[in-house]
């Protein structure tokens, strides 16, 4: 039986996992020598930032003085609305607005420049009307403008001429040095918002302008909306820098965006990581989940959305709610920026009808919400008010005509002081006055004195009753829905967040910023654009501390015979080559060899397949049989968009097939890498079943651990690997790598 090499995961298992050599020296991304740029702390070992780069955006939302390239005043043009618009808006914020046209004195009565460089002042926001924005970038450099938009269209979203043309529009900004927003975009960043509305508010970022009206209708509810960043293409500002921006804006009390591409993987999760640090919820539909969806949204940006369980991955690592619908983006952002932080995760359900009750009931528990029984103490009390054959344990029956009278603010009121009780829901699944405008109003009434969340459901498709209209919309304390699945989207979302953030640590403040002595070792078995062989993948593995079992490399029968004979019977005979892969589809496998005799006839037959299939060899494994132990499947792969990325799942032969995986972008912790293992279907397997005893897991995490670390130092050099499989042993016993594949870039 294999000794354990791993402990307990204390203190000491940072250091072992660092055991090949951590405290380290920075690497510029993909260049050859993660050590090239030693001391820089804002770069983790791959040469990617830790820190998010918070563009001051403050005079793009509210700009002192404001320059119009291309506007108008004449009847039947397009930027004559627009501008029109604009000295609009600048007048709420407050702005002096330039109009600027080469050939106009004025602009509704306004005095209009030739060009930006006949402004009286210096402006922070210029706004270009004009179908290319180059020349007008290149003459605003000198200028010293801030910001600048460009709402032109026929860029990076409609093929590779107009990816181009951003490419120097990109190019000019960079110059420039102002911040862009653009190009194809619009005018909703210089939307009305309105000023009586009271409490937290939404902070809104769209790609497509038309994809956040409900969000901003919102404010009709009576929620607040302060800011809306419609990016478009992005050539410079993208989602990542209002995020950031928005995470640090007090007013703000949560995020809700609408992504169809990310510009950048990691700036997006740096932007997350300050939303999470301080604790500002981030709501987001983010499209592509489908092969359709994917490419639509790549002609109409211009982005690459991104292999979409990698991006569904990040954002849960980063704390960032996804959600699928518009609908479900209004409500669960709404809730989250008005609701408290919760007293207890307990969920109980009050209604007027036992079927109700349960029906709502079982939606909940499905999704995950926790109804916790209430006690008899609290059951006696409630049947005061409620007759006994109604049950009052969770969900709460009080058979309807409680609500008419005195007795309903009682129920509601004993319901919110239990303990265990965070958040009550009371689905309403049709207006029955006058005894629904009572459970109304009790309602209302008894969030506005609690500090716990109380939710609606009302459920009448009509939606003019007063009940609604006034009574639940009219307050700021009670969350009001129209359908169950968005009360429970919501209410599962508001407990999630609050239970994250409670716990949130950065990974970006423990990431490696200097290469461990493993990676020069590593590097020696490098073979740029090629596989390495089983033999060499398994060397890479040793180099950083990952477990193998006895093998010896051999080129001939009789060395097979004594290398089992060191390794110790019984043994696995396998063919070791730079280009196999599958080796048990071709039978270059033969496991549970026990004679010298079987090892010689194990040695030619493989090494005759080998002949055959034309497959180069560089010997025969010889290698130490582990059977014991739950098989799992280790890799690493890289996203066009986040770099490398983290698989672990279950393994063997199967693996394809049970496609039972979890994925986690560096950099990461130990409690995200048991997460991983808990999102499994199979995870079961671990904690033993029929009779089998537990799974190693700490060494299972070591293994992911080490495995991450590797990736962030190969990056430039590591284009996949896989263990599969990684064979975790009974409890206290290690995890072996028993195959391994690995491909350079």
């Amino acid at each position: 039986m294999l000794g354990s090499t791993h402990g307990t995961l204390t203190t000491d298992f940072r250091a072992r996992v660092e055991a090949c050599g951590e405290q380290p020296r920075r690497a510029v991304h993909s260049t050859a020598d993660p050590s090239a740029a030693a001391g820089e702390a804002d770069l983790d070992v791959s040469g990617r930032p830790l820190r998010a780069d918070v563009p001051d955006l403050d005079r793009f939302f509210r700009p002192g003085s404001v320059a119009v390239v291309g506007a108008s005043d004449a009847d039947g043009r397009p930027n004559t609305g627009i501008t029109r618009r604009l000295i609009e808006w600048s007048e709420r914020v407050g702005a002096r607005l330039h109009p600027v046209h080469p050939t106009r004195e004025t602009v509704f009565g306004r005095p209009c420049f030739r060009s930006v460089k006949e402004l009286p002042e210096e402006v922070d926001l210029a706004v270009l009307l004009v179908a290319d924005p180059v020349p007008v970038i290149e003459e605003l450099a000198d200028t010293k403008t801030r910001f600048a938009v460009a709402f032109a269209a026929g860029f990076a979203e409609t093929g590779d001429e107009g990816a181009a043309a951003q490419a120097r529009l990109a190019a000019a900004v960079a110059r420039s040095g102002l911040r862009l927003l653009g190009p194809n975009t619009n005018l909703n960043a210089f939307e009305e918002f309105r000023e009586d509305l009271e409490g937290p508010a939404i902070a809104l970022i769209t790609q497509s302008g038309h994809q956040g009206r409900p969000v901003y209708a919102l404010q009709e509810l009576g929620i607040r909306l302060s800011h809306w960043a419609p990016t478009g293409n992005e050539a410079d500002l993208e989602t990542a820098d209002f995020l950031s921006y928005f995470a640090g804006r007090p007013e703000v009390g949560a995020i809700a965006c609408y992504v169809e591409g990310l510009k950048d993987g990691r700036s997006f999760l740096l932007a997350a990581d300050q939303a999470a640090r301080n604790s500002v919820p981030v709501v987001a539909v983010k499209v592509g989940r489908t092969e359709t969806g994917a490419r639509t949204a790549a002609s109409h940006t211009g982005k690459l959305t991104g292999a979409d369980t990698v991006v569904d991955a990040a954002m849960r690592q980063f704390g960032v709610i996804r959600v699928d619908g518009l609908d479900e983006l209004q409500d669960t952002a709404a809730l989250l920026a008005r609701a408290r932080p919760p007293r207890a995760e307990g969920v109980v359900v009050y209604s007027i009808s036992g079927g109700t009750g349960a029906h709502f009931s079982d939606l909940a528990t499905e999704a995950g919400l926790s109804l916790p029984t209430l006690s008899e103490a609290k059951q006696q009390e409630l049947h005061q008010w409620i007759p006994e054959y109604l049950n009052v344990a969770n969900p709460v029956d009080n058979g309807g005509h409680p609500v008419g009278d005195w007795r309903g603010r009682k129920i509601i009121d004993a319901i919110l002081a239990d303990p265990s009780v965070g958040v009550l829901i009371c689905p309403i699944t049709g207006p029955f006055p006058p005894m629904s405008d009572r459970l109304a109003q009790d309602l209302v009434d008894a969030a506005e004195a609690t500090d716990k969340l109380v939710c609606v459901v009302w459920g009448s498709p009509v939606g003019t009753e007063e009940a609604y209209r006034t009574t639940l919309l009219g307050s700021s304390r009670v969350a009001t829905f129209r359908t169950f699945a968005n009360c429970i989207t919501a209410v599962r979302a508001y407990v999630d967040h609050h239970r994250f953030t409670a716990q949130y640590r950065s990974p970006f403040d423990d990431a490696p910023r200097t290469p461990s002595p493993s990676y020069r070792k590593a590097q020696a078995l490098m073979r740029p654009g090629q596989q390495l062989s089983e033999h060499a993948a398994k060397q890479l593995l040793r180099a950083y501390g990952i477990r193998v079992p006895r093998e010896q490399l051999v080129t001939s029968a009789a060395a097979a015979v004594r290398a089992a004979g060191l390794v110790g019977y019984p043994v696995v005979m396998k063919a070791s080559g730079p280009q196999l892969g599958h080796k048990t589809e071709l039978g270059l496998v033969k496991v549970g060899l026990t004679s010298a005799s079987q090892i010689r006839d194990a040695y030619r037959e493989l090494t005759d397949i080998a002949r055959y299939e034309a497959v180069p060899l560089d010997g025969i494994l010889v290698c130490q049989m582990v059977e014991r132990g739950v098989e799992m499947v280790v890799g690493v792969t890289q996203d066009a968009l986040f770099g490398p990325t983290v698989t672990v799942g279950l393994g063997g032969v199967l693996v394809e097939v049970l496609n039972d995986t979890a994925v986690r972008v560096p950099p990461f912790g130990e409690s995200a890498a048991r997460s991983m293992l808990r999102e499994l279907r199979g995870h079961a397997l671990l904690e033993g079943v029929r009779g089998a005893p537990p799974a190693d897991v700490d060494a299972l995490v070591e293994v992911v651990l080490r495995i991450q670390r590797m990736a962030l130092e190969l990056d430039g050099t590591l284009s996949e690997l896989d263990i599969n499989p990684l064979m975790v042993l009974p409890r206290g016993q290690g995890a072996v790598a028993l195959d391994a594949l690995a491909i350079c870039r």
